[in-house]
C-alpha cells in the first residue's frame, strides 16, 4: 500500500478475525513504533507484544474501552517510566502519539486493523504484563484482521469539514 493510501484507510478497528498475525509482521509494525521520532531523541518508550490469549483477556479489563483487546490477535502496551514532573508527562504524551501513528500507518500497510485504548488499572496492567512500578503502561493497541470489512482507503471519512479546520496564515 502506498502511505497515503495507508494513511486514507486507517481507522480504528475493534473487532477482529481469529487469524493470528506473523511474527514478522508484528515485528515490522512494532519496528514503526521503535522508529517514531521523539523530543531530544529520548526514546523513552518500551514495547511489550503480547499473544497469549489469557493474557489478552486480562488486559481487556484494564479500561472501560478496552474490550476489543481480548479478541485481537495480539496487542501492544506502551510503556514509559513515571514522569519525574508536568512536562516530562506532556512530552512523553506527545512522543506516544507519534509511537502510536506509526504503528497504526505500518499495520494498515499490511493490512492488519489497530484500536487503541487507554488505562485505567495501572497496577493490573503492571501485574499482567510484570512491569516494574518505575514505568506506567500508557495506552494498548488491539492489532488484528479487521473482522467486518478489509481496510481501504476511506472516500468520505466522518471528519469535521477540511475547510472548518484549516486556517490560512490567520484562524
Amino acid at each position: 500500500m502506498e502511505t497515503w493510501d495507508a494513511i486514507q484507510a486507517r481507522r480504528n478497528v475493534r473487532q477482529y478475525t481469529p487469524e493470528p498475525v506473523s511474527a514478522e509482521h508484528l515485528n515490522r509494525i512494532v519496528e514503526a513504533g521503535w522508529r517514531a521520532p521523539s523530543a531530544a531523541n529520548r526514546q523513552h518508550w518500551d514495547f511489550v507484544v503480547v499473544t497469549d490469549r489469557t493474557k489478552l483477556a486480562e488486559l481487556a479489563t484494564v479500561w472501560r474501552a478496552a474490550g476489543h483487546i481480548a479478541g485481537a490477535a495480539a496487542a501492544i502496551a506502551l510503556v514509559v517510566p513515571v514522569p519525574e514532573d508536568e512536562r516530562a508527562k506532556v512530552i512523553d504524551q506527545y512522543d506516544l502519539g507519534q509511537v502510536t501513528y506509526a504503528i497504526m500507518l505500518a499495520a494498515t500497510d499490511l493490512g492488519i486493523g489497530t484500536g487503541h485504548s487507554s488505562v485505567g488499572d495501572q497496577d493490573r496492567a503492571r501485574e499482567i504484563l510484570s512491569v516494574p512500578d518505575t514505568h506506567e503502561v500508557a495506552y494498548l493497541l488491539g492489532v488484528g484482521y479487521p473482522a467486518d470489512r478489509p481496510l481501504r482507503p476511506i472516500a468520505k471519512p466522518n471528519r469535521r469539514p477540511f475547510g472548518q479546520v484549516v486556517h490560512r496564515e490567520t484562524w
